[in-house]
């Protein structure tokens, strides 16, 4: 299966599944020193976190990143940073009922003409839950650029379109949204 490494200087191999023990990756070129912050990692993934809105799974998880390696006395080592996320409330059962049939709108076809193999119990590596890997790297990384400031929104959803060029965005209002989107009543139209 192709596609479960990202990045050409600082690179990324992930790996697990949804239903799996865990959800793991393998972060090189990071350089050396970097201080290594859990709270900030513990902060970006609680955003990602599901169960928090009635627009995503209501699966629960802890998140909670255990490093394995390319980590000394908290600062990055300049060697591979491998790292696991343990998967905790994966009820695999929950999905017997679609053993034999097609998710609309997921992967489940795709992958199974692609690949010739489907897990049904969520969706294996084409579920959501695999986000948990990179939002670990993601934060790595937001560490090494620290100082650099970048903002990201929704910005529609469907035929639903905030417009906002010509227009002040107010970037707080991004996280108060559980779409993203930094205006008010876009974000209630798509929430609809």
């Amino acid at each position: 299966m192709a596609g479960n490494t990202f990045g050409n200087i600082f690179k990324l191999s992930s790996f697990g599944e949804s239903h799996g023990k865990a959800l793991g990756g393998v972060i090189d070129g990071c350089p050396a020193g970097v201080d290594l912050d859990l709270d900030f990692i513990n902060k970006e993934l609680n955003r990602r976190r599901p169960g928090q809105s009635e627009i995503v799974t209501q699966r629960k998880e802890d998140d909670s990143v255990e490093f394995l390696s390319g980590i000394f006395e908290g600062k990055t080592t300049g060697t591979p940073i491998g790292f696991i996320i343990v998967n905790k409330d994966q009820k695999s059962k929950d999905y017997s009922h679609i053993q034999n049939s097609y998710r609309p709108s997921h992967a489940d076809f795709v992958y199974d003409k692609k690949y010739g193999f489907r897990d049904y119990r969520g969706g294996g590596r084409s579920s959501a839950r695999e986000t948990v890997v990179r939002v670990v790297a993601g934060s790595i990384a937001k560490m090494i650029l620290k100082g650099v400031k970048i903002n990201a929104f929704v910005s529609s959803v469907g035929e639903i379109k905030y417009e906002y060029e010509n227009t002040k965005i107010n970037f707080d209002n991004i996280e108060k949204s559980i779409v993203r989107c930094p205006d008010e009543g876009k974000s209630e139209e798509m929430i609809e």
